[in-house]
């Protein structure tokens, strides 16, 4: 078989290509030139990755590895299905999750495109998740890494049926320890090659702010003048101000470093009214949250018809907690709307944010999951996330 492996540059999808090769498949390592990070010639342009550096990096290993490597112009696609909705997001007063939107409609969509033209029949990356396939139905399902440590599957859960048919992640079941020390003994030239933690194409001297105020023009947004770019008022909930703020892009639920305020007290973002210019402050009672309503719902399993159980995470590295999904329609279909209940409050879930879904019956089985779009902050007195257990047996 014929496999694209997207090649980022990094030790991960290095492996990744050497493990398929060694495992007898035509390997045709891919590396994508998705962002310019010098767009302005003045060499601010930092970033963690995705840089030309990297790529020369994913020739070497592929050279090493003995396998062919083409380098892909996606810049635009990656502009207008990544970048500027992240853009919008922050303005819009959403921490958006960009590589969701990477996943799925760059490496798993527009890269398997170009792949079959090169007679691929499948894509893959260097991301720590597992697929099975289902023994009643024949069809993929997404299961979490061996290393819960590393586990990527918050990143993949949008992925569609197809998608994850043709997708494959060798890495699965390796640990970062071993996934090192294979690239070490193949002699790869970035063995020891840092991970990068933070968003690929956000300087880290900028921060999303100044990204924003540095692109924005560029990327079709108005900047001056639009209301999150704005001086306003921080309040608390009753509307009492407390201070004031440079503007609301940047901030996000949860927050409690940068506010600058010296109330004596420790406060935290709890909400982002950009459309106002306010910033919403609380104590740590009020940035708990009892439910969620998600929009733009996948579901990698068969959608639940009325209401089921679920273990949810609503940040990458938040723990899975016992909660109810209830669908806002019956027959809930991809694109749909649901509400997410805790069994205990949950802190800091930000709109933008991915809110991921997961069986209570095997917790390493990915359900699927929606983008969180709005909280109701949980009753005073509320003890904080959950630590119970899921009660009700699951029926997705």
């Amino acid at each position: 078989m014929r496999i694209a492996v997207a090649m980022s540059g990094g030790v991960d999808s290095s492996v990744a290509a050497l493990l398929l090769a060694r495992q007898g498949a035509e390997v045709v390592g891919v590396s994508m030139h998705l962002w310019d990070h010098d767009r302005d010639g003045t060499g601010a342009g930092d970033g963690r990755c995705c840089t030309l550096d990297d790529l020369r990096t994913a020739r070497r290993a592929a050279e090493v590895i003995g396998v062919a490597h083409y380098t892909l112009d996606l810049r635009e696609r990656f502009l207008e299905t990544v970048v500027r909705p992240f853009v919008g997001g922050y303005l819009s007063g959403e921490t958006p999750v960009p590589c969701l939107a990477c996943n799925t409609d760059v490496k798993f969509d527009a890269l398997f495109r170009r792949a079959r033209a090169l007679g691929c029949e499948a894509v893959a990356t260097g991301h720590y998740a597992r697929i099975e396939t289902d023994p009643a139905t024949g069809e993929a399902r997404l299961l979490k890494a061996r290393d819960l440590g590393k586990d990527q599957t918050y990143f993949l859960y949008d992925l569609t049926p197809d998608q994850l048919a043709f997708a494959r992640f060798p890495l699965g079941e390796l640990i970062k320890d071993d996934v090192r020390e294979l690239a070490r003994e193949a002699g790869l030239p970035n063995w020891d090659k840092p991970d990068s933690q933070e968003i690929c194409f956000v300087p880290a001297s900028d921060g999303p702010a100044g990204f924003i105020r540095r692109e924005a023009e560029a990327l079709g947004f108005s900047l001056p003048g639009h209301p999150a770019a704005l001086p306003g008022p921080v309040v608390r909930m009753d509307g009492t101000e407390v201070g004031t703020h440079p503007g609301t892009m940047g901030f996000t639920v949860g927050q409690r470093r940068g506010l600058g305020l010296a109330t004596g007290e420790p406060l935290y973002v709890v909400g982002i009214e950009a459309e106002r210019r306010r910033l919403v402050v609380g104590g740590g009672g009020e940035v708990l949250s009892r439910e969620v309503a998600i929009r733009a719902v996948n579901f990698l399993v068969p959608a639940p018809g009325g209401a089921v159980r679920v273990l949810a995470r609503i940040r990458s590295r938040h723990p899975d907690v016992p909660a109810l999904l209830v669908p806002e329609e019956p027959g809930l279909r991809r694109g749909g709307r649901a509400r997410v209940v805790f069994d205990d409050p949950v802190r800091a879930a930000a709109p933008g944010q991915a809110c991921v879904l997961y069986d209570p019956e095997r917790p390493e089985r990915v359900l699927g999951g929606g983008v969180i779009q709005g909280r109701e902050v949980a009753p005073a007195g509320a003890s904080g996330e959950c630590g119970s257990t899921c009660g009700e047996k699951g029926s997705v």
